[in-house]
């Protein structure tokens, strides 16, 4: 008989006493739940093991990573529905331990577990170990490599020309790379960079901010990070361009800078990877790199405040396949670690919106070439991708993260001239 889909579906609504707005499809090629709403394909029995063995964010994870998990139709649409009932939610444990209490919901496992099979599969090879966020300059070497070194022709599909990966700055309309140099120029006049100044770009990515700064206002640049991949590819990029005597590309820890003093630092989608028990550390270094009066800006990802901010909380898909050890934290909580350096911070700007946009054209680059991204890196890591770039768009468009330009000047305490004009963002 076949049977699981309802099975399947019945069980869901149980422990999570709430309607499934999915429409589930299962091995058997039974069918269940609403008939115009996107399709969860369950393809095997080891995806309900998965899920019987880590139910929430992480089981469902593991099942669409390995491919046993799938979604037919809109993957916005069915994300922003699946979103309703757990992420929104949060992984509801006592909501869950309260279920399992009723004989009925027992009785379902039971027959669950043995239709599915008694044993947990292994995790997927694309997940890392989940470790104690420490931070040290080994661990985020170790972190920046599984995230970033991932290979380049893989993020060339997924970013497009610009090889930029941070939110760009969209107009009505425009391209992908009309937007990410949008973004480039808006940071630089928020620097207000000029001809013989020194930039510092604090994980400088593929080299875009480096290139754009040194070709169009004419600075000096010293970009660092700690992808060997990164480094590589912006070093050939910057002597294409005939830079080489203005931009300077190192595999380099921003704790090992030594050179400064620079007028100005750009850190562009690279504090998220520092962790809060070192964010004030962070922030100290780099107000150690810039002379008095010099300029930082500080484009960073957060997400909103708890009620208890002692109590750190991980997003389990994050960690183990997209980004390890990486943290977010309040846009709040960043201003005053800056403050608490001794910057005086001068300008935040929120453009959560435009990240929403970005991710939704990288979404756009990697379907297009769906075949040759599996090629280049394995199936698992490619919907890992697509997994994480639809997810944390429709998180940005519903505001449960988003994103900042924070401005801060190492005024000088003597004199108290931050050097800012007399109105705000005349860079606009």
């Amino acid at each position: 008989m076949q049977d699981a889909a309802l099975r399947l579906k019945s069980l869901v609504e149980q422990l999570l006493g709430a309607p499934l707005p999915l429409r589930i499809r299962a091995w058997d090629g039974s069918e269940a739940g609403p008939p115009a709403a996107p399709v969860l394909v369950v393809r095997n029995r080891r995806a309900v093991r998965r899920l019987l063995w880590k139910p929430g964010e992480l089981g469902l994870a593991r099942a669409w990573v390995a491919g046993d998990l799938g979604v037919e139709g809109d993957l916005y649409a069915a994300l922003d529905l699946m979103s309703g009932l757990l992420w929104e939610r949060g992984e509801d444990a006592r909501g869950v331990g309260e279920a399992l209490r009723d004989s009925e919901v027992r009785a379902a496992l039971r027959g669950l577990v043995k239709l599915a099979g008694p044993l947990p599969p292994a995790p997927p090879a694309e997940e890392v170990r989940r470790r104690r966020h420490l931070h040290t300059k080994r661990s985020d070497r170790r972190a920046i490599s599984h995230h970033y070194d991932v290979g380049n022709d893989f993020y060339e599909i997924v970013l497009g020309p610009s090889m930029v990966y941070s939110c760009a700055y969209w107009e009505d309309d425009g391209t992908l790379e009309d937007a990410q140099r949008d973004k480039l120029e808006l940071i630089a006049r928020k620097l207000d960079l000029k001809p013989g100044q020194r930039l510092l770009d604090v994980g400088c990515g593929w080299g875009s901010m480096a290139i754009h700064a040194a070709r169009e206002h004419g600075v000096s640049v010293v970009g660092v990070t700690l992808s060997q991949e990164q480094a590589a590819y912006a070093r050939k990029r910057v002597a294409d361009e005939g830079l080489t005597d203005r931009v300077e590309i190192r595999v380099q820890d921003y704790r090992d800078v030594a050179d400064g003093p620079y007028d100005a630092i750009s850190s562009i989608g690279m504090a998220e990877h520092v962790g809060a028990e070192r964010y004030l550390e962070y922030a100290e270094t780099l107000r150690r790199l810039l002379r008095p009066g010099g300029r930082l800006l500080n484009h960073q990802i957060a997400r909103p405040p708890r009620r208890d901010e002692s109590a750190y909380h991980v997003d389990e898909f994050i960690d183990a396949y997209v980004f390890p050890d990486g943290e977010l934290a309040p846009v709040g909580t960043t201003v005053t670690q800056l403050e608490r350096a001794g910057f005086e911070v001068r300008d935040v700007e929120s453009i959560r919106e435009h990240y929403a946009l970005t991710l939704r054209r990288w979404v756009a680059n990697l379907e297009e070439q769906w075949t040759r991204a599996v090629r280049l890196t394995s199936p698992g890591r490619a919907r890992v991708w697509r997994l994480y770039m639809a997810a944390s768009a429709l998180a940005f468009e519903h505001n449960r993260i988003g994103v900042n330009q924070v401005l801060a000047v190492r005024t000088p305490e003597a004199s108290g001239a931050s050097g800012m004009p007399l109105r705000a963002r005349d860079w606009n």
